[in-house]
């Protein structure tokens, strides 16, 4: 009973959403644009999700009550995203329905930031929705280090800008610290890797594709 409960009030608060986005000024049309192309990316925010807990598709799945078949055709896009699929999995990642459909606010341009803590470091979104480039801001309170197979490889390019402190950036064979002031943009299939430099931290600015979003937020 409790569940049924909860599913309702996350359909009525996605309804709610829909009805806020028209009263935004958004016409029919556009207010469905918008959640087809929310739709869209659900696959890719499915994967994210599981992902960055650390998850497999068999103990999701299980969660949610579905075959782990279904929940890899979500992820992959193979599979339509309906109701009765993605209310149980609003559940199993405890996040209202239209944020895990990522439903853009028609009329209203804020970030609605929240704050996620990943490898000794607070990381803010300052982007929504899980297709095209992403940008962060990255908090780190003392010096990193890479450990054994830290540098990663992926599609792409990556941009980095130091706001506050020193950070050190390790390029293929090179390694190099920059200040504040100071950025740098490189191609990812070099193998790389960045963190603080010091202990008294560092605060810097990202931005990369989903892929790297990927590699460095959720691996």
């Amino acid at each position: 009973m409790e569940d049924a409960r909860e599913s309702a009030q996350s359909a009525a608060h996605s309804t709610d959403r829909m009805s806020g986005m028209l009263a935004d000024g958004a016409t029919p049309v556009e207010a469905q644009e918008a959640i087809r192309q929310s739709l869209a990316g659900v696959g890719a925010r499915l994967r994210s999700l599981r992902q960055e807990q650390n998850r497999t598709l068999d103990e999701v799945a299980e969660l949610a009550g579905m075959s782990t078949s279904t929940l890899s055709r979500l992820e992959s896009g193979k599979r339509k995203p309906s109701l009765e699929l993605l209310l149980p999995l609003a559940g199993v990642y405890g996040l209202p329905l239209d944020e895990l459909v990522g439903t853009p606010p028609i009329g209203d341009p804020r970030i609605h930031i929240s704050p996620r803590k990943f490898q000794g470091q607070t990381i803010l979104p300052l982007s929504r929705g899980a297709i095209g480039v992403q940008a962060f801001k990255h908090i780190v309170d003392g010096q990193q280090t890479p450990k054994l197979g830290a540098l990663k490889t992926h599609p792409g390019f990556e941009w980095v800008y130091v706001i506050r402190g020193r950070l050190t950036l390790i390029l293929g064979d090179r390694t190099m610290t920059l200040s504040a002031g100071e950025a740098a943009e490189f191609d990812t299939r070099t193998p790389h890797w960045f963190g603080g430099a010091d202990d008294d931290g560092v605060e810097y600015l990202s931005l990369f594709g989903p892929e790297g979003q990927r590699v460095h937020m959720k691996s």
